[in-house]
């Protein structure tokens, strides 16, 4: 059969949009147990084809597929609604089948509302929809209540069947790197918490179940050999056994995989030795869900961390020279003044690099949506409403929009004015197996400031002195172009050539072939008038587009 995979787009638009913008992981699998079974298969991330209806009908008539299925969180299932109805006006006859935490949380709510919506996945969508679609392919309508996990409709009638079992042992799946290129890759699926305010209690069970080191290093492999470089590990917490995440960094370094990589973790599962072999395989950032720095609050989401573990997995990851991030909740139930005050207290004792502040969101399948319907006697067709989310601020009346918006602005603000002071704080272990990767890491911080994230905050104070800073502590490690370079434009821009020349000179003549490097060093000629030298500069990249055109000016300079 020809299949269509689809992640659709958000409800609405996103300044930032890194966390929502990327296909789930579970969509390359589904495809590549498809491709395994013979037949036609495309993944489509139509994030971005919002209010572009006459693409999307282009594109479903040029390829005419037979099923559509479509990865449906809260906040793209309008999207994946509208898509399946385009999809329907072309071709009625083509099945649409939902799948993903909502419609698995929703199923009853999707197929008595949208017709259009033929089929539900329920839970884990590999083995369900393989055979799902072997009964499709064969004809056999009928026959599909024989498969396990799905919901549909019968003679008027949701129906659903029986619970298909988890997949045991992951390593059967087919590895989807044989056959796709992404950067988000799981190594586990699952989790044991059992936050409030997190759906995946209900989806995965509370279980976790894993990838061998060999499978997981297989599939980075053949995706490095696909070009890619940087990875996002996706899962809910990477170091829960520290015997195999170290297995997996030692495979990395090993095999010589040349990567840089994010991961997500639990502060109570963090140690030296672990945060040692995970830089040295390449890990850049780790981040952490703290929610909040009230132990009340945190209780009342069964956040069941401790302070004491969150300040020492912290200190232990700046130390290891890999950027610790958190994961900050706010307006939160039995949310203070003096709650927002511990947690910004907190914040100054564990010093986070970057940090991601959320409003608290109600979501179905989490215990705070089901305590919601409770409380406020509603239903699943709330779920009609042009929204992607509920706050949970909107259904509690001690707390306000107003009030939550200034929590929201005074752990912001106090954040990005403190934010150079944390940098300044970093204190990396002395050992001189990782000095090159203190340098990558000081650099990179430094760069964040200057030309990353932080360098469009208005908020934060000197950040071109804390880069600065930051950029020479770098280069007391070890040398490293990303410092050379920042130090030595942040020297040019102030006009002070002589140092700003000596500096890239140096970085030159230790990374002789970076174009970077030369071009910087000869602007800064250029600027003292000494062509001569900017032209040699120059010439070494005649393809360099920056290069060739300053290299035009050297020549008219000196009468070439």
């Amino acid at each position: 059969m020809k299949i269509l995979l689809i992640y659709p787009y958000p409800l609405e638009n996103r300044l930032q949009a890194d966390d929502v913008k990327i296909v789930p992981i579970g969509l390359w699998y589904i495809a590549a147990v498809l491709k395994e079974k013979g037949h036609q298969v495309e993944v489509l991330n139509w994030f971005d084809m919002k209010n572009r209806p006459s693409d999307i009908e282009r594109e479903l008539i040029r390829r005419r597929p037979d099923v559509i299925g479509c990865s449906i969180l809260n906040a793209n299932r309008w999207g994946g609604i509208e898509i399946a109805r385009i999809a329907k006006k072309i071709d009625p006859e083509v099945k649409v089948v939902f799948g993903g935490p909502t419609p698995t949380c929703l199923w009853e709510h999707f197929l008595t509302h949208f017709p259009e919506i033929d089929m539900i996945v329920i839970g884990e969508g590999e083995r369900t929809f393989s055979n799902l679609i072997q009964h499709l392919s064969a004809g056999d309508f009928e026959g599909i209540e024989k498969v396990r996990g799905i919901a549909f409709r019968k003679r008027g009638k949701n129906v659903r069947t029986e619970d298909e079992k988890p997949i045991e042992h992951l390593d059967e799946l087919p590895n989807p790197a044989r056959y796709f290129s992404y950067q988000h890759v799981a190594s586990s699926r699952g989790c044991v918490n059992k936050c409030t305010f997190c759906a995946s209690p209900t989806f995965w069970a509370r279980k976790i179940r894993t990838h061998a080191p060999d499978y997981f290093v297989d599939q980075i492999e053949l995706l490095v050999q696909k070009g890619v470089s940087f990875f996002y590990i996706s899962d809910d917490t990477f170091t829960i056994n520290r015997d195999r995440v170290i297995s997996i960094c030692k495979k990395i370094l090993e095999r010589n995989l040349k990567i840089t990589w994010y991961a997500i973790s639990h502060v109570g599962y963090v140690d030296e030795e672990i945060l040692y072999w995970m830089r040295k395989a390449g890990c850049i950032q780790i981040s952490y869900g703290v929610e909040s720095g009230s132990e009340k609050i945190r209780k009342r989401l069964k956040k069941d961390i401790t302070n004491d573990q969150i300040r020492r997995a912290f200190n232990l990851t700046t130390k290891y020279g890999i950027l610790s991030r958190a994961y900050l909740i706010y307006g939160c139930p039995g949310e203070t003044e003096e709650t927002i005050q511990e947690t910004i207290d907190l914040i100054h004792e564990i010093k986070p690099l970057s940090i991601v502040f959320y409003i608290l969101d109600i979501f179905p399948g989490t215990a705070l949506y089901d305590d919601m319907i409770r409380r406020l006697q509603l239903d699943d067709d709330i779920w009609l409403e042009d929204i992607e989310d509920i706050m949970y601020w909107e259904t509690d009346p001690a707390l306000s929009k107003d009030l939550v918006l200034s929590f929201g602005e005074k752990l912001r603000s106090d954040y990005h004015r403190h934010l150079p002071d944390f940098a300044d704080a970093v204190e990396l272990v002395d050992d001189p197996d990782l000095f090159a990767m203190h340098a990558e890491f000081l650099s990179r911080l430094g760069l964040t400031f200057t030309h990353g994230d932080y360098a469009a905050i208005d908020t934060i104070p000197e950040k071109e002195a804390t880069a600065e800073r930051l950029f020479e502590r770098s280069l007391d490690y070890y040398p490293n172009v990303r410092a050379y370079l920042g130090l030595g434009t942040i020297k040019q821009k102030r006009g002070e050539y002589g140092e700003s020349i000596r500096l890239l000179a140096e970085g030159v003549a230790r990374f002789p072939d970076n174009a970077e490097l030369n071009v910087c060093l000869g602007i800064s000629y250029m600027n003292l008038g000494r062509f001569k030298e900017g032209l040699e500069c120059f010439s070494k990249f005649p393809n360099h587009s920056q290069a060739q055109r300053h290299l035009e000016t050297c020549r008219r300079a000196l009468g070439k």
